[in-house]
């Protein structure tokens, strides 16, 4: 049955303490008032008793009230409510996206005693450091970063500054520092944290580096084409075949400058994501197929012969499919461009390699740099895929560049369709985004290579080795 709250006829009401002092109270106030009839001798003193009791007693009987009455309860329930409170707010710092970390410091002096007491998630997966107990020097070593620690630490003072993080890929923050209140006496605290803003500075750049290319690309067939307009409205005016002679040029002209936005556009859009690692999956071999397929005209056209050389069975890693076919259609279309006339370009791919043998020399006695290298882990395997041309091929001076925008080789000719220098840099940027890594080799008169590596999923890794160790 239910629990009800009713009164027990022993027990005493709640007001029974309170009315026993009041009679109590009252009848020793009328003894005394008799007394002092009695006796006048002592009147005074009686009187002034009586007058005590009575204050006593009124000051006993008053009820107390509700909020000073501390229910065991309601203890409880705060107790319980501070619990949650914490664990919340624990749940909270846990969750947040930017790197958070609370420091406290030892002496002034001494770096070592910059101690990180709580990082959450995001701050420990970027710096690699324990939740509690880190050295602050270790984790972040950007002298500015610690300089506005030490402000806000021992100078009460909030900071703001740039970070930037090291890396093959570089990431931009801008980190914060607010001094904490403690106790007197205590070691001093700081919460500093970390707000990414490598989107807004790839975004700051690619805006100036698009008007400074643009303004300085589209210049020269801008002024080519006002030209060949103002003598058409002159004195080539009834002049057919100068007419169909400067009509030509300008279409090439056009068809260079729409060129030239598609890749500028195009490189700015890779640039953009570029920290952003792709998710999808793809065998390169077949898409390399693809591409040999896509460029069949313009190397018939040309004279070259394509050969494709691709291991048995698939060779997948994880990329972007567009991105990879543009890398590999970038690289055999400048092979085909800077071939002879009856020359060969040769494609060959190979899978399930470490990054020594992705990138080693299949040139011999040729002058050999690496344009990109990833970040060393010794087990990631790697496809790689190598362009090779036959063609005028190119001084060690002009290696390093290679990748620049718009940067060309003087004194090479590319043919009827020239490029517009910005090949090799949508491919650099694009293989930084895959985690791979792009080495050229040349021999000046005997040709180029070009090798694209890419590291190959894990669980592609772990399955073609299992063979391997079975046998």
């Amino acid at each position: 049955m239910p629990y009800s709250d009713s009164p027990s006829p022993v027990a005493p009401p709640p007001s029974s303490r309170l009315w026993t002092a009041s009679t109590t109270g009252g009848v020793a106030v009328v003894i005394m008032l008799l007394l002092a009839a009695v006796r006048p001798d002592m009147a005074v003193w009686l009187l002034a008793g009586a007058a005590l009791v009575a204050v006593v007693t009124w000051l006993g009987s008053r009820p107390i009230p509700a909020s000073v009455v501390q229910d065991p309860d309601l203890a409880d329930d705060d107790a319980l409510t501070r619990r949650d409170n914490a664990r919340l707010l624990d749940a909270v710092f846990e969750a947040l996206d930017d790197p958070v970390m609370i420091v406290s410091g030892g002496e002034a002096d001494d770096i070592a005693g910059r101690r990180i007491i709580l990082a959450n998630r995001a701050a420990r997966d970027l710096l690699r450091i324990p939740r509690e107990g880190g050295l602050l020097v270790s984790a972040m070593r950007d002298p500015g970063v610690l300089e506005a620690v030490d402000e806000a630490l021992f100078g009460g003072m909030s900071r703001t500054t740039d970070y930037t993080a090291a890396g093959s890929r570089e990431r931009h923050w801008k980190a914060w520092v607010r001094p904490l209140p403690g106790e007197p006496g205590g070691r001093p605290t700081a919460i500093l944290g970390l707000r990414d803003e490598t989107d807004v500075r790839r975004m700051e750049l690619m805006r100036v580096d698009f008007l400074a290319n643009a303004s300085h690309e589209l210049r020269t067939p801008l002024a080519s084409l006002s030209g060949f307009i103002e003598t058409l409205k002159g004195h080539a005016r009834d002049d057919m075949v100068a007419r169909d002679r400067f009509l030509d040029i300008m279409a090439t002209q056009a068809n260079r400058m729409t060129r030239l936005v598609a890749d500028l556009l195009s490189l700015s859009r890779i640039e953009l994501n570029e920290h952003i690692p792709p998710s999808g999956r793809l065998d390169v071999a077949r898409a390399a197929s693809d591409v040999v397929d896509a460029v069949s005209v313009l190397s018939q056209e040309k004279g070259v012969t394509l050969l494709l050389d691709t291991p048995p069975g698939e060779a997948r890693i994880t990329g972007d499919r567009d991105e990879i076919v543009q890398v590999i259609q970038n690289l055999t279309d400048n092979a085909i461009k800077y071939s002879p006339v009856g020359g060969v370009v040769e494609l060959t791919i190979r899978t399930d390699l470490d990054a020594d043998a992705a990138a080693a020399a299949r040139l011999p006695g040729a002058t050999r740099l690496s344009l990109l290298t990833p970040d060393r882990d010794p087990g990631t395997r790697y496809v790689a895929i190598a362009v090779r041309d036959h063609g005028p091929g190119m001084a060690r001076e002009h290696l390093p560049r290679l990748t620049e925008r718009f940067y060309r080789v003087e004194g090479q000719k590319s043919g009827d369709r020239p490029g517009t220098g910005l090949g090799l840099a949508i491919v650099k940027h694009i293989i930084n985004r895959h985690r791979g890594g792009l080495v050229v080799e040349s021999i000046p008169g005997e040709g180029s290579v070009l090798v694209a590596y890419f590291p190959q999923p894990q669980a592609v890794t772990v399955a073609s080795s299992l063979p391997a160790n079975a046998a």
